[in-house]
């Protein structure tokens, strides 16, 4: 077996259309173009819409779509609370910007799991992952929404 070998399968590919090359043909005379009209008289793009605004130009230029509900939260990680905070300590939005941790509050403060904490600490934020909300808790700490 050789590369010079290989062979369409059976009925897989057609003899090229020869359209416009006379009435005997079965394509000739409009050239199974029909009758009239622009389609018939010049090729059309087929992103054409008829003189409506196109949707390449409808859509956004660059990177895509942004909801307009998006929200952005500003992420802490346990492991941030672990090193900067103490045991006991009450753990505040404003705590954690002036700390260093988040520049801003932005859409809310978020609480993720990345790392472990070993401390007993009352965190306040607008929203805790689900196993954040757990590690926090099963050091008897309390995980506050806001």
């Amino acid at each position: 077996m050789s590369l010079n070998n290989f062979q369409a399968n059976e009925g897989s590919s057609f003899p090229k259309r020869r359209v416009g090359r006379g009435i005997g043909s079965g394509m000739g005379k409009t050239a199974t173009r029909g009758t009239k009209g622009q389609k018939a008289r010049r090729q059309i793009h087929p992103n054409f819409e008829g003189g409506q605004s196109p949707i390449h130009r409808r859509l956004p230029m660059k990177k895509g779509f942004r909801n307009i509900n998006h929200k952005e939260y500003a992420i802490v990680n346990l492991d941030d609370l672990e090193t900067l905070f103490e045991a006991g300590q009450e753990v505040t939005p404003e705590v954690l910007i002036k700390s260093g941790i988040i520049s801003g509050v932005k859409d809310g403060v978020k609480v993720l799991a990345f790392g472990e904490l070993t401390k007993k600490l009352t965190v306040h934020a607008h929203k805790f992952s689900k196993a954040a909300a757990e590690a926090i808790a099963a050091k008897g700490g309390e995980a506050v929404t806001l």
